[in-house]
């Protein structure tokens, strides 16, 4: 199982553990809302941990799988949407801790939390350009300037957790070799506080956020499925799965 959780002091943690890489097919991404929900709603739980174990925290969606099976986006989607959401709507604080890299999905996960912790070998990217698909832009959103997200989009490029700290994306950038135990630490500062509290906090602060992102990311998944009914889309996904450079268009 691609997922390992855990219940204690109060916080209740998720590890993403699917090596190599994180990249989790449509089926995970439809049952990772369940988890993540029923933990928010867990009453001994104060605070979710979201924290990885393979050579990055996520990679995303699994493109060879959309790359046989394109007619299983909405699926995808669906459970992209949901898993977004899920951390959002949470109850309780969800806290993540980054490390190595934070691609697609991975990005929305960190985009919809509401406090990221990341390792200095960390970096944060959106190459859905190259790989036939849209979205993620939404959550990006709450993480970095306007402009800051355009050239990531357009670009399918690259930043650095030190550089989105800057933009007050992220809280820390800490030693990898610390990562797990800075993370659980400062979980532990918000699981000490009254659950009561918390579930008024979090409501409100979501309520007075003055963008809906599930909203504005439902309406981003409407271009990548219009984009994967297109012939570059799948030529895209076609090079990345033969491990060459981008398509050329």
């Amino acid at each position: 199982m691609p997922v390992r959780i855990e219940i204690k002091d109060h916080i209740g943690e998720l590890v993403l553990a699917h090596p190599p890489v994180n990249a989790f097919d449509s089926v995970f991404w439809n049952e990772l809302p369940e988890h993540i929900t029923k933990l928010g709603h867990n009453e001994d739980v104060r605070c979710v941990l979201i924290r990885a174990e393979a050579k990055g925290f996520c990679a995303g969606v699994d493109i060879k799988e959309m790359a046989a099976h394109p007619e299983r986006i909405t699926l995808l989607n669906r459970g992209n949407f949901l898993t977004f959401k899920a951390i959002r709507s949470c109850p309780v604080p969800v806290v993540i801790g980054t490390h190595g890299f934070v691609i697609g999905g991975g990005i929305g996960m960190c985009g919809a939390a509401d406090v990221v912790i990341a390792s200095d070998d960390c970096f944060f990217s959106l190459p859905e350009i190259d790989r036939g698909a849209m979205g993620g832009a939404a959550h990006l959103s709450r993480m970095l300037p306007l402009h800051v997200v355009r050239d990531l989009f357009f670009s399918g490029g690259r930043i650095g957790a030190k550089e989105v700290m800057g933009f007050g994306g992220i809280k820390s950038v800490v030693p990898r070799a610390d990562l797990e135990k800075e993370v659980r630490a400062y979980a532990s500062i918000i699981a000490s506080k009254s659950r009561k509290a918390l579930l008024l906090a979090k409501e409100a602060l979501n309520g007075i956020e003055p963008v809906d992102v599930d909203r504005n990311y439902r309406f981003e998944q409407g271009f990548t499925l219009e984009l994967y009914m297109n012939e570059d889309s799948q030529k895209a996904r076609d090079a990345f799965v033969a491990g060459k450079a981008p398509a050329k268009f």
